[in-house]
């Protein structure tokens, strides 16, 4: 018995694909200023590149800092989004704490290691000033079947950064990346998305924008479905965050629409809905000033 079948949950993937195309035709239609401001708003500005240095992503920071300046009408990110020995750069560099440091850790993009050490990375991130985890979902257990390994992984991490934000303080929040793309099919993406729910999940998210195949609508409508079935069965509010090929503003209207029409506009925030971006963000300044922006 697959893991979505728990909670009476099969992706009808003919229905999806009819509910795409209505929302792909009208994506022009509802597109406008306020719509793009609240996609800047949710976004993880995101550097993940190999010639990251400190101070590149020192500089990254510091323009975030000066949108209040350059664009005092704009919200900020909900977050910065890098690798975990940049975590405490962001952390001294932002001025405004609501600017959350986000860093993919636990081996990432493949996961490919010891838990130990996957472990010991997420502490380490959390240390130099984390407030949010990305790990990347076991391929290879869940992939050969051994979902309760994979599963494991997840809640070892959970623990991990629960002991020590509460050693700490603060409240840190886990992401679990599906590696969608990976994942090939609708009913794959469906269990994993449960599998990193049922283990302690705040957000799931689609990929590592480091594979082929990365954030596509038919993904993150499955994983909004299933978001939406393990509310109704648990109460509990899971996020969805799209990451990996989302450079256009309508790509980001597109995904904003598939999250308003499964979850609601309750989900629409970015408590509970992200985009990580590495482009994005002067793609929304552009559509709305009207001209190139290359702010970033």
């Amino acid at each position: 018995m697959s893991i979505a079948s728990k909670y009476g949950y099969t992706p009808d993937k003919e229905a999806i694909a009819r509910r795409l195309e209505r929302i792909a035709g009208g994506l022009e239609e509802i597109a406008n200023e306020e719509l793009y401001k609240k996609c800047f708003g949710i976004m993880d500005q995101t550097t993940l590149a190999n010639d990251d240095t400190p101070a590149s992503v020192k500089a990254m920071i510091e323009k975030v800092n000066g949108l209040a300046v350059a664009y005092p009408d704009w919200p900020l990110p909900a977050s910065c989004c890098v690798y975990p020995n940049f975590a405490s750069i962001v952390a001294e560099t932002r001025q405004d704490p609501a600017l959350h440091v986000t860093c993919v850790a636990g081996c990432f993009p493949t996961s490919q290691s010891f838990l130990e050490v996957k472990l010991h990375e997420i502490e380490l991130a959390v240390r130099g000033g984390a407030d949010e985890i990305d790990i990347v979902l076991a391929l290879n257990s869940f992939l050969a079947g051994d979902y309760e390994k994979a599963g494991a992984e997840i809640k070892a991490a959970r623990a991990c950064i629960d002991k020590v934000a509460a050693e700490l303080g603060r409240p840190v929040i886990l992401k679990v990346i599906l590696e969608t793309g990976l994942l090939q099919t609708p009913e794959n993406i469906a269990d994993a998305s449960f599998l990193a729910m049922e283990n302690g999940a705040d957000f799931i998210k689609t990929s590592t924008g480091k594979v082929k195949v990365n954030a596509t609508p038919l993904a993150a409508y499955v994983m909004c479905e299933s978001i939406k079935k393990y509310y109704e069965a648990t109460g509990k509010k899971v996020g969805f965050k799209a990451a990996g090929g989302i450079a256009s503003a309508l790509d980001a209207v597109c995904y904003w629409t598939i999250g308003q029409t499964v979850l609601g506009e309750e989900w629409m925030n970015k408590t509970l809905f992200r985009f990580g971006v590495s482009s994005l963000a002067n793609k929304l300044l552009s559509a709305v000033e009207q001209k190139t922006v290359t702010y970033f």
